[in-house]
């Protein structure tokens, strides 16, 4: 049995996927790019980006009952390994409880955005 999550507060989905999904007890968020509750892109440097994603999924989970601290995974993609380190001083301030995580460089990402996170959270 699964459910749909959404969060008016979060960017809204850019196409045919839901924010997140509620099944056996976990919280699967969708990748969030740096976008506003309109779905407008946020500007500025790599972890100004960064805490845009982090917002979102923040919305999403509250959405769904749960917390930031209750995510267990996450997946991290930028488009260019120059900005791990500016993205992971951001990061590491909002998943201070360290959860797993992947981050890879990939070629592009949506509506050109630099970085796109998404997670795994218990309920």
């Amino acid at each position: 049995m699964s459910s749909i999550i959404l969060s008016k507060e979060a960017c809204p989905p850019a196409g045919p996927y839901s924010q997140a999904i509620r099944a056996n007890g976990q919280i699967f968020v969708s990748g969030q790019i740096p976008a506003d509750s309109t779905g407008a892109l946020v500007e500025g440097n790599i972890g100004e980006l960064t805490q845009a994603c982090c917002n979102n999924i923040k919305a999403i989970l509250d959405a769904a009952g749960t917390s930031v601290e209750k995510v267990v995974k996450v997946n991290v993609f930028l488009t260019d390994m120059a900005n791990f380190a500016e993205m992971n001083a951001t990061y590491e301030k909002f998943f201070v409880h360290k959860p797993a995580r992947s981050c890879v460089a990939v070629h592009q990402l949506p509506k050109g955005v630099l970085v796109e996170i998404e997670c795994i959270a218990l309920e």
